[in-house]
């Protein structure tokens, strides 16, 4: 992933919002949401949700697909993961990641 990709993708998700919506899509799983299930979950009026969700699907970090009269919406996790990558490549400068898996002060250790 190239460094302006991952801004982009950052910047689709530094809204509070879309934030949430991306967190809650992630949280559902490979079988996404409903347009309405996920309004409903957020609270977000129909209008706002279109809009931050036309930001997400600009990203690539969500995909949609009708399904009758209702939109299904999926997070891309392949894309997220990439986004992962790209944030932790040079983790602890080279070191082994902590036994969570993820870096941390110490030398990768994960202390505090």
């Amino acid at each position: 992933m190239s460094t302006d990709d991952a801004v982009r993708l950052l910047s689709a998700l530094s809204h509070a919002s879309r934030l949430a919506a991306f967190r809650a899509l992630v949280q559902a799983g490979p079988e996404g949401l409903a347009v309405g299930e996920l309004r409903e979950l957020l609270g977000i009026p129909p209008a706002t949700l279109t809009a931050h969700l036309n930001v997400l699907r600009a990203s690539g970090l969500v995909g949609d697909e009708r399904e009758g009269r209702s939109i299904r919406v999926r997070a891309d996790y392949p894309r997220m993961n990439a986004l992962l990558a790209f944030l932790t490549e040079n983790c602890c400068g080279g070191a082994e990641p902590s036994v969570a898996g993820v870096c941390g002060p110490n030398g990768g250790r994960g202390g505090r």
